[in-house]
């Protein structure tokens, strides 16, 4: 090297591979789209050393700090603080602009959905999404959203599948003669009430079919979207024909902007408790999954839940399933890369789990018998803090009773067409 070069000590000798830290994306959970566990390929972002500011300042029309690539090959951007989907960030820490979401229209085979798993309140299901805006970060269902090859990292909240024909399937399905009525849940996999929702009403079109049945059931949300539908809540809820359970995770509007980035936040949640409550409708809690080291409030969540006028309460405890036990371990490394190893850690404990099936890297027991609550030492003493305070509180820990003996399906014969 000539004496008359600059220094290059601060250049790489040569190009590098060198992986590029993951950032949060704003307003969305997952920071990538890994791929699904059917896929054939699998890519990580690597900056190969071109993107090091000297380098970069070294090329003609080129400004230091390049925007840098995601992992769809679309430029990541920067400098939005995270949590600006919900008003303004809190961390001081840049995020990647948000990919935009896009709605598929699916035309529906089946409506309800049978299930048979004997930790689970409820028997049949209707799901007008797959997939979910919300964008939680712990959500089980997103997993499924492999079976139809997309990510379930981002692709679970970005591409939403709707099922534009739900309500009249639904409608043909009640109307068989063969139908029996048991307990049905709307929204048990995603979000009944996302964003969407609001343009397609999918969700109120098959409320209505169940008024017009006079099918009793219950759903469950975290948007404050159901109230548009109280007009057909109230007095189906007053002939014992419906219940909501609203999911409150923690109070911490700064934990829940980084959990669930596109859920109502937790004091607008409270607000919908409170006017479905005035309504005259049963409303219940769910304060699920308890998540270890990270959501600690679990009793602060139940008595603002009863004092906003919830009658009843439920928890689960946080399950990782196929992909979400990576997608999960990738958001600890953006949020709380600290207490990461901690939190994994006792995730396992609260499943009970033997040295053996960690050395393998199992994260969670898929037993029905204890994966909503999980065993041992550290499940018993959360179920313990959970009973106390529902008894302390006069919280019911027992679902809403719902009559199935009004169902008439022959007020649904020659009503509507399938497709």
């Amino acid at each position: 090297m000539s004496s008359l070069d600059p220094p290059d000590d601060d250049l790489p000798a040569q190009p590098q591979d060198i992986r590029i830290p993951l950032q949060a994306i704003r307003g969305r959970g997952a920071s990538t789209a890994m791929a699904h566990r059917f896929a054939k390929d699998q890519r990580e972002r690597e900056d190969d050393g071109w993107n090091h500011p000297r380098a970069l300042g070294r090329a003609e029309g080129v400004e230091q700090g390049g925007t840098g690539t995601a992992q769809d090959g679309k430029p990541n951007g920067g400098g939005a603080e995270e949590g600006d989907a919900w008003g303004g960030g809190d961390e001081g820490a840049c995020a990647s602009p948000s990919p935009a979401t896009r709605v598929h229209f699916e035309t529906a085979r089946s409506a309800i959905c049978a299930n048979d798993s004997p930790d689970i309140f409820f028997e049949l299901s209707v799901n007008p999404y797959r997939g979910c805006e919300h964008g939680c970060i712990y959500c089980y269902a997103r997993p499924t959203h492999s079976y139809l090859n997309f990510s379930p990292g981002l692709d679970f909240e970005t591409q939403i599948v709707a099922k534009h024909n739900v309500a009249q399937v639904l409608r043909q399905e009640l109307a068989q003669p063969r139908y029996l009525p048991r307990l049905l849940n709307i929204g048990s996999a995603t979000d009944c009430y996302q964003p969407v929702e609001r343009d397609l009403k999918l969700t109120r079109s098959v409320i209505e079919v169940m008024r017009e049945a006079r099918h009793p059931f219950s759903l469950i949300t975290k948007s404050s979207g159901v109230e548009r539908d109280l007009d057909l809540l109230a007095p189906l809820a007053a002939q014992r024909l419906a219940a909501v359970y609203i999911t409150i995770t923690t109070l911490d509007a700064a934990l829940a902007r980084r959990m669930e980035p596109r859920a109502a936040a937790p004091h607008r949640r409270l607000r919908t408790i409170r006017a479905l409550a005035e309504a005259g409708v049963p409303v219940g809690v769910s304060v699920a999954p308890q998540i270890p080291f990270i959501t600690e409030d679990m009793e602060q969540v139940l008595e603002a839940a009863r004092d906003a006028g919830a009658r009843t309460a439920f928890y689960t405890v946080l399950r990782l399933p196929w992909e979400l036990d990576a997608l999960f371990r990738e958001w600890l490394t953006v949020h709380y890369p600290q207490r990461a190893a901690r939190v994994m850690a006792r995730v396992q404990d609260l499943h009970h789990l033997t040295d053996a099936q960690r050395a393998a890297g199992k994260t969670y027991d898929s037993d029905f018998a204890t994966r909503m609550k999980g065993s041992g030492l550290w499940a018993d003493l959360l179920r313990q803090r959970f009973a106390n305070t529902c008894r302390r509180l006069g919280l019911n820990r027992e679902r809403e009773g719902l009559d199935l003996g009004q169902f008439r399906p022959g007020l649904l014969k020659g009503q509507g067409s399938l497709f």
